[in-house]
């Protein structure tokens, strides 16, 4: 069994696989320190043969050794952008590519085969694009929608913390409403835009491909996303590991 980590800012998932089949998976709260006894009582009972990680919090990666050594006697693999992804890299210098954005856009062109804007909707958003002929040209990150009613909170004297999701209108009754309705309806906008403009620029039809924690609660109300893939970096993963190390 293949277990896959993506280690995120605010979520660590981890992804249990039989060959290609993700058997099973689990969310886990990213601490700056630890792999908790929290996250190892939810660990399957079926052996583990190989660990892949993707991490963008350096500082977890001693842990995620000690982790893996400890319960599976392994040496986990820590993939980077130094990696072999069979993509041509147009971003500069490519050492400052997120491995989080590289391995969805790997992905995204490994399942679908044609130009994709892939959409990562976390602690932070990127939409980027990989093309047919497998380059990956970048794209854009911005604050994720968390991360923007967190500044609003901490920044303003009286404005709540509100709890992010699909308002029944965009006609906020209340300060509450109005702020979960100005972040989910301008977030619509910012994303709709944006892959707008990038399939403009690029001048062809590219497959719309969301994933991260908001991606289904987006895609509910974007006329631009084709299609959700709650596992794309864990597939990432599974991919690289199968075409590398098998």
């Amino acid at each position: 069994m293949l277990l896959a980590i993506d280690i995120g800012n605010t979520f660590t998932k981890f992804g249990f696989y039989e060959n290609d089949f993700l058997a099973y998976r689990f969310n886990a709260q990213t601490t700056r320190r630890q792999i908790s006894d929290e996250i190892l009582s939810q660990i399957p009972t079926q052996s583990v043969s190989a660990v892949i990680i993707s991490s963008v919090v350096p500082e977890l990666n001693n842990a995620c050794l000690e982790f893996s050594e400890k319960h599976f006697n392994l040496k986990p693999i820590f993939v980077d952008a130094s990696f072999d992804f069979n993509l041509k890299i147009n971003y500069f210098p490519p050492e400052n590519l997120g491995i989080d954005r590289l391995l969805v856009a790997f992905a995204a062109i490994e399942k679908y085969s044609e130009t994709c804007v892939v959409c990562d909707f976390g602690t932070a958003t990127t939409i980027d694009v990989v093309t047919s002929k497998r380059e990956y040209l970048g794209g854009i990150i911005a604050p994720g929608m968390n991360t923007m009613s967190e500044s609003l909170f901490l920044n303003t004297a009286k404005l709540p913390r509100i709890t992010i999701e699909k308002p029944a209108s965009v006609i906020g009754d209340s300060t509450a409403k109005a702020i979960q309705s100005g972040i989910y309806f301008g977030y619509i906008g910012l994303v709709d835009g944006i892959i707008e403009r990038m399939i403009s620029e690029l001048g062809e039809k590219a497959k719309v491909v969301a994933t991260g924690g908001f991606a289904n609660l987006i895609a509910q109300s974007s006329i631009k996303i084709d299609v959700v893939e709650d596992n794309l970096l864990l597939e990432g993963l599974r991919l690289i590991y199968e075409k590398r190390f098998r």
